[in-house]
């Protein structure tokens, strides 16, 4: 990538995600899931002083189908990674892909003033943030 050109978070994030209730099942998850066409969902806070969660497909596909568990009496706040690893939308695309690496992940919520904005994921720096380098 271009070392003058800065993106941010912000101009390749997908605008759309998908806000869950813990208490949501995994079923009713993975409909939300296919009706949006996203591969995560953002697990709501409860109030305040918590934190938001985060469940993606292969989360579901671990934790519940190869455990043999029912999706229908499973709920969401039982298999979410909580707190959610977040990056905010002016961070620096090559700063989030590296912190992506560190923690061994492929996807994270975007946040600003403490309110989910949208999603980040690896596809997105790559497909939006180095085509656009290209471009210059």
């Amino acid at each position: 990538m271009n070392a003058h050109l800065k993106i941010r978070v912000r101009d390749v994030m997908a605008n759309t995600y998908v806000m869950v209730d813990g208490l949501t099942t995994v079923n009713e998850a993975i409909a939300l899931a296919r009706k949006h066409q996203v591969k995560a969902l953002v697990v709501n806070k409860r109030h305040d002083d918590d934190e938001f969660g985060i469940v993606l497909m292969n989360d579901i596909a671990k934790k519940v189908l190869a455990q043999n568990r029912s999706p229908l009496r499973t709920n969401v706040y039982e298999i979410m990674t909580k707190p959610a690893l977040s990056v905010e939308p002016n961070m620096n695309v090559k700063y989030c892909a590296r912190l992506f690496e560190r923690f061994g992940i492929s996807r994270a919520p975007v946040i600003e003033n403490g309110e989910v904005i949208g999603m980040v994921s690896y596809n997105n720096i790559v497909v939006n943030g180095m085509a656009r380098d290209d471009e210059s």
